[in-house]
């Protein structure tokens, strides 16, 4: 064989073998324990959503990807599949609220509309509400 040949297969082998390993590195990361994670921004659920009202180029530019601490009243809790949990929290408007989907909850039953409670999650942007992502519950 010659040997340009065989630098472009070491190469491509080099190449495929990479991106097996890259595929198996990023398939078994594990997702961030919210609960021991060292939060970026304490707030309030009304003051997350009036940020993101008032300049929301700024304020995603400040919480986008960012692991907050927000403090709320719920004011609904909807199962969705696979297990998973949405805790809407109360902010003021009448239009928006702060949205926090915790991956899996055993018993959804001790949350109810009106209760105080403070949790951790990242930001993962604003849509009409802001969105957390992987919440978990730090004070109920």
């Amino acid at each position: 064989m010659k040997t340009y040949i065989k630098i472009a297969l070491f190469f491509v082998s080099f190449i495929a073998l990479s991106g097996i390993l890259a595929a198996l590195y990023y398939y078994n990361l594990k997702a961030t324990d919210m609960s021991k994670a060292k939060p970026d921004f304490v707030l309030s659920a009304s003051q997350l959503q009036k940020a993101f009202e008032d300049n929301e180029t700024a304020a995603s530019a400040l919480y986008i990807n960012k692991i907050l601490e927000v403090t709320g009243t719920i004011a609904s809790v909807k199962p969705a599949d696979n297990n998973i949990l949405n805790i809407s929290l109360v902010t003021g408007s009448d239009i928006s609220s702060v949205i926090c989907t915790f991956p899996a909850i055993a018993d959804p039953s001790k949350f109810r509309a009106g209760d105080e409670i403070t949790l951790r999650g990242e930001c993962s942007g604003f849509l009409m509400d802001v969105l957390l992502n992987n919440c978990a519950i730090t004070k109920k």
